[in-house]
């Protein structure tokens, strides 16, 4: 088993929408870029979405989520898990980036949306419930995943229900 960490988040003072995932796959933690596997798909439907020159370099794609008031960030700050894959994340080896801190500095943040089943569910487990009333009513929406393991829907399809990420 492979004890990982996070990146910090990709955000500024002034963000309004948060995409959460759970933890960067091993592609992403060796580039130390968030979804670096050219098999997600979420730099593909972000480019759709808010018409990204998918040449653009990583740091450029940053920028173009900044400046649209999106942030990234993930779930979990570590974790032990021996793939990419969610399922094979350690329970018992969590530990949860601060949320009442980012909170605290990023109060604009006003919607919450989750890349896959798995971010959501330990955002509503480990996280919900320690942040005040007024966090936890901020807006909170599972989109489908990106990762290629979820092969359950086509990309035309998650892209339709990803455009609710424009603010």
């Amino acid at each position: 088993m492979t004890h990982i960490r996070s990146f910090s988040p990709v955000s500024r003072k002034d963000s309004r929408v948060l995409i959460l995932g759970t933890m960067p796959g091993k592609e992403s933690l060796m580039k130390n870029e968030y979804y670096a596997n050219p098999r997600n798909s979420f730099w593909r439907i972000i480019g759709t979405i808010l018409s990204i020159d998918a040449k653009i370099s990583y740091s450029d794609r940053k920028t173009v989520l900044l400046n649209q008031g999106i942030a990234l960030w993930d779930v979990l700050m570590t974790c032990t898990r021996d793939s990419s894959l969610d399922s094979d994340i350690v329970e018992t080896s969590i530990i949860c980036n601060d949320f009442i801190k980012f909170f605290a500095s990023h109060p604009n943040i006003h919607k919450i949306f989750f890349n896959g089943a798995k971010a959501g569910n330990f955002y509503a487990k480990h996280i919900l419930p320690n942040l005040s009333d007024q966090h936890r009513r901020v807006s909170h929406i599972r989109l489908p995943s990106t990762s290629p393991a979820n092969a359950g829907k086509t990309l035309n399809d998650k892209i339709s229900e990803w455009r609710v990420i424009v603010i």
